[in-house]
C-alpha cells in the first residue's frame, strides 16, 4: 500500500482560503457585468421614453380631417422627431408612426409592431426587439383613441451601442481595480497565514532543540489557544515516556542486581573447586558439591532470564493484541499436570476442581500468555507452600455467564493485608520468608491480566478466628469470549 504523501498545513490553509475567493471573482464580474447592463440601459431608456411621448404629441396633428394640415403635420413631425433625436455616428435610430387602422403614417415600416395591445394606462413600454437583423431597444406608445379604443401607435428604436459602451466604462471601472486587490488580497492572506502559523514553527523549533533525556513538560505560557491542548498532550505523553523509562530504569536495574547474586556464586564456587585442585586437597565429595552448587545457580540464574523474557513478552502489546478463543479449564489442567513432578518432590497435594474434560470455559485471549499466567500462579503457589501442604487450581463457575473464575489457593503463611498491594511489584519478595524465587512471577500475572483486561485480587484462603490467616488465595475473573 502506497504511503500517502505529507500534506503542507500552510498549503491547505491557504487552499481553503484561496478557492473560494477565486471561485467568487468570477461570480462577481458577472454580476457586475448585470448591474452595469441595467445601469447603462436606465438613462437611455428614460430619454428614449421621453422622446417617444413628444412624438406621440406630434402626431396627434395626423387626425385632421383636410389632407393640407396632415401634410404639414407629417412634415413638421419629421423635423421634430429629426431634431428630438439628433444625430450620432455609432447609433441608428428608427421610428414608426401607424394610425387607428394600422397604417404607416410616418416613419419606417420595416419596424416590428407589437403583437398585442397593452391594457391599463396610457403609458411608454419598452422592448428589445431586432430591426435589419440588428438588435434595438424600442419604446412605444399606443394612446387608446375615444370610440373603439384602438389608437395611433408611435415606437422608437435605437440601436445598443451607446448602452454597450457605456457598460463597457462601468465594468472596466469596476473590474481594472480587482485586478489591482486580487494579488493584493493574495498576499496579504500569505502573510497573514505565515504570520498566524509562526508559533508553530516556534513549537517545532522549541522541541528541536531539547536534548533527548529533557522529558520535562513543555511551558504553556505564550502559546496560542489553539496550541495548548497540543501541548497539553505532548506534556501527558512526555509524562507516561518518563514514567516508562524510570520503570525500564528500575526494572533493569533490579534485573541487574538480581542476576549478579546468582552470577557471583557460580563464580566463587568454580574458584573454590580451582584452588582446592591446584593444592592438590579437593576429593570427589568435595568437588561433587561445588558442582551441584553450580548447578543450583545455573538453574536460578536460568530461572531469572526466563521469568525475565516472560516479563517482556507480557509487555509487549503488540503480542497481546493476537488473540483467539481458548479454553482455560484445559490451560490450568495442563499446568496442574506439569507441575505434578515439582509437588512430589516438595510433598505438596496439588490439585484441580473445574470442569472435567469436555467442558470448556472460553476466553478471547493470547494462548502463550495466558498459559504464562497460570503457570506462574501455580508456580508461586508451590514456592510458598511448606512440605505436607495443599495447592489448588480451580474454575469457580459463573452463574450469569459473563466472567471465567480462576482461583490458585494453597496453605503457606497467607499474605498480609499491608502487602497486598506490593508482591505485584517486580522483584518484591515479602518479609519473613526464606522461599529462593525472582520476585517477577505476580508481577507477570498482574501485567497479562491487565492486558486481557481481568482482575487479579488475594484473600486470606482460611481466615482464624482469633486473627491471621492460613494460606492465601488468589483470584483472577477474565471476561468472557461472546458466542456467536
Amino acid at each position: 500500500m502506497a504511503l500517502r504523501e505529507q500534506v503542507s498545513l500552510f498549503g491547505e490553509i491557504l487552499d481553503w482560503m484561496l478557492a473560494p475567493l477565486l471561485l467568487l471573482w468570477p461570480m462577481s464580474v458577472a454580476l457586475t457585468w448585470l448591474v452595469a447592463q441595467g445601469i447603462a440601459n436606465r438613462p437611455y431608456d428614460h430619454e428614449l421614453g421621453r422622446l417617444t411621448q413628444e412624438v406621440a404629441a406630434q402626431a396627434s396633428a395626423l387626425a385632421a380631417p383636410e389632407d393640407a394640415v396632415r401634410e404639414r403635420a407629417r412634415g413638421a413631425m419629421e423635423q421634430a422627431v429629426q431634431r428630438l433625436l439628433g444625430s450620432d455616428d455609432q447609433t441608428r435610430v428608427y421610428y414608426q408612426v401607424l394610425g387607428a387602422r394600422g397604417e404607416l403614417v410616418a416613419g419606417d415600416a420595416d419596424l416590428p409592431v407589437p403583437l398585442e395591445v397593452p391594457e391599463g394606462p396610457e403609458q411608454v413600454r419598452w422592448r428589445d426587439d431586432t430591426m435589419r437583423d440588428e438588435p434595438v431597444r424600442v419604446a412605444y406608445l399606443w394612446p387608446r383613441a375615444e370610440g373603439d379604443g384602438s389608437g395611433p401607435l408611435v415606437q422608437i428604436a435605437e440601436t445598443l451601442d451607446k448602452r454597450s459602451r457605456l457598460a463597457t466604462e462601468i465594468i472596466k471601472g469596476v473590474i481594472l481595480p480587482q485586478f489591482v486587490i486580487l494579488p493584493l488580497a493574495v498576499l496579504l492572506v500569505w502573510l497573514a497565514l505565515a504570520r498566524g502559523i509562526r508559533p508553530l514553527a516556534e513549537l517545532q523549533q522549541r522541541i528541536r532543540r531539547r536534548e533527548s533525556t529533557d522529558l520535562s513538560p513543555l511551558q504553556e505560557r505564550g502559546v496560542p489557544e489553539e496550541l495548548a491542548p497540543l501541548v497539553r498532550a505532548i506534556n501527558e505523553l512526555l509524562q507516561r515516556l518518563d514514567q516508562s523509562i524510570s520503570a525500564q530504569r528500575h526494572f533493569l536495574a533490579d534485573a541487574a542486581h538480581q542476576l549478579k547474586t546468582p552470577l557471583a556464586g557460580l563464580r566463587t564456587q568454580a574458584e573454590l573447586a580451582e584452588r582446592e585442585i591446584d593444592r592438590g586437597q579437593g576429593d570427589a565429595q568435595s568437588l561433587k558439591h561445588a558442582l551441584q552448587q553450580i548447578a543450583l545457580g545455573s538453574q536460578r540464574a536460568a530461572h531469572m532470564v526466563n521469568q525475565l523474557l516472560a516479563m517482556a513478552r507480557a509487555e509487549d502489546r503488540e503480542q497481546a493484541l493476537v488473540r483467539q478463543r481458548v479454553d482455560l479449564a484445559a490451560l490450568v489442567r495442563e499446568a496442574v499436570r506439569d507441575f505434578v513432578p515439582k509437588a512430589m518432590d516438595k510433598r505438596i497435594d496439588l490439585g484441580y476442581e473445574g470442569p472435567g474434560e469436555g467442558r470448556v470455559v472460553t476466553l478471547l485471549a493470547q494462548p502463550v500468555l495466558l498459559r504464562e499466567l497460570v503457570r506462574n500462579l501455580v508456580d508461586n503457589a508451590l514456592q510458598y507452600t511448606p512440605p505436607g501442604g495443599t495447592v489448588t487450581a480451580r474454575i469457580v463457575a459463573d452463574p450469569f455467564g459473563q466472567v471465567g473464575v480462576l482461583q490458585v489457593e494453597d496453605s503457606g503463611p497467607g499474605v498480609p493485608p499491608a502487602e497486598r498491594e506490593n508482591i505485584f511489584r517486580p522483584f518484591y519478595r515479602a518479609l519473613g520468608t526464606q522461599v529462593d524465587g525472582t520476585g517477577l512471577g505476580l508481577a507477570i500475572v498482574q501485567e497479562i491480566a491487565r492486558q486481557h483486561g481481568a482482575e487479579v485480587t488475594v484473600a486470606d484462603a482460611h481466615p482464624r478466628s482469633g486473627g491471621g490467616s492460613v494460606g492465601a488465595l488468589f483470584t483472577v475473573r477474565f471476561p468472557l469470549a461472546r458466542t456467536d
